[in-house]
């Protein structure tokens, strides 16, 4: 991924990102081309890993990975309109462009085919997702030989971390006024994700 030095991300952000994002695309490179799937994780830092699971149909698993897996990760992201700019009115010289923060993350992909690690994911997953609900749904509210049945048609993943590039173009090329503008912008549109990321790493109130 091409990273700007003023565009990259800091461990802050990588970390945060890799601990609160929604789903990912798994990418593997195989002798059949290339396989995706878009799928929820969750980031076990003591691991270095990122864990998830996909279909037992899905063939993604079974086959064979020439080199490095590959997870693109995506934070908050937006439209940026050149009428967000103070500098549009001082001198015309603006074009649209799209903020966003993101991971590329690369690793070693570990198959998990055991009930046992299986259940302990989904319970993971569940907790991580369901925490922001008032009532929380837990897997023990399924029925046991339900749940079981389920475990048994998916398979677990564990992307094994080697390397990370992560980017946050967050409008950090710009002028203060033009940031300003662009956050106001963009918390009246409803991107308030975006606005906030912006507002951080530009150290702005």
């Amino acid at each position: 991924m091409y990273v700007p030095s003023h565009f990259a991300a800091d461990d802050a952000v990588v970390q945060d990102l890799l601990t609160n994002h929604g789903a990912a695309n798994l990418i593997t490179s195989t002798t059949d081309g290339l396989l995706a799937t878009f799928l929820p994780l969750v980031y076990d830092a003591d691991a270095g890993a990122l864990l998830g699971h996909v279909a037992r149909n899905n063939p993604q698993w079974k086959t064979p990975v020439l080199g490095e897996a590959l997870a693109i990760v995506a934070g908050p992201d937006a439209y940026i309109s050149p009428s967000s700019y103070a500098s549009k009115a001082e001198h015309g010289r603006v074009v649209p462009t799209w903020n966003y923060v993101t991971a590329h993350v690369y690793g070693d992909l570990v198959i998990h085919d055991d009930v046992a690690w299986l259940d302990h994911l989904v319970r993971r997953l569940t907790t991580k997702h369901e925490s922001r609900h008032a009532a929380p749904w837990s897997v023990d509210d399924a029925p046991a030989a339900y749940v079981a049945g389920q475990l048994r048609a998916i398979v677990g993943l564990e992307l094994r971390i080697t390397r990370i590039e992560a980017k946050a173009k967050l409008s950090q090329n710009r002028p203060t006024a033009d940031i300003t503008g662009v956050i106001t912008t963009l918390e009246t549109d409803g991107a308030t994700p975006t606005a906030d990321a912006m507002r951080t790493t530009n150290n702005l109130p």
